[in-house]
């Protein structure tokens, strides 16, 4: 499976701190090696969305994704709710 990364997915990356950052890269890690089965990722659908997911970074820190044949697109990133509002 390929990544791809939108804009917005970009941005919100630059933005956070360099810890949080180093968590990020972990969680695409796991999700590429293992899918939506690794525990910790807690990955679910968000409700109101087709085709739009969520996965835990860390307690306060999530992150949105969709699959697009091949290719996990990497949506967004950050604090919890901001993220959750803005899929």
């Amino acid at each position: 499976m390929n990544i791809a990364r939108t804009e917005r997915f970009k941005r919100a990356y630059r933005g956070l701190p360099p810890r949080e950052r180093e968590r990020v890269k972990r969680a695409i890690a796991l999700l590429m090696e293992h899918g939506f089965r690794y525990p910790s990722l807690h990955v679910k659908r968000i409700k109101g969305t087709a085709h739009i997911w969520e996965l835990r970074v860390g307690l306060a820190c999530r992150m949105t994704f969709q699959i697009d044949k091949d290719t996990v697109v990497l949506r967004n990133v950050g604090a919890h709710d901001a993220t959750l509002d803005r899929p």
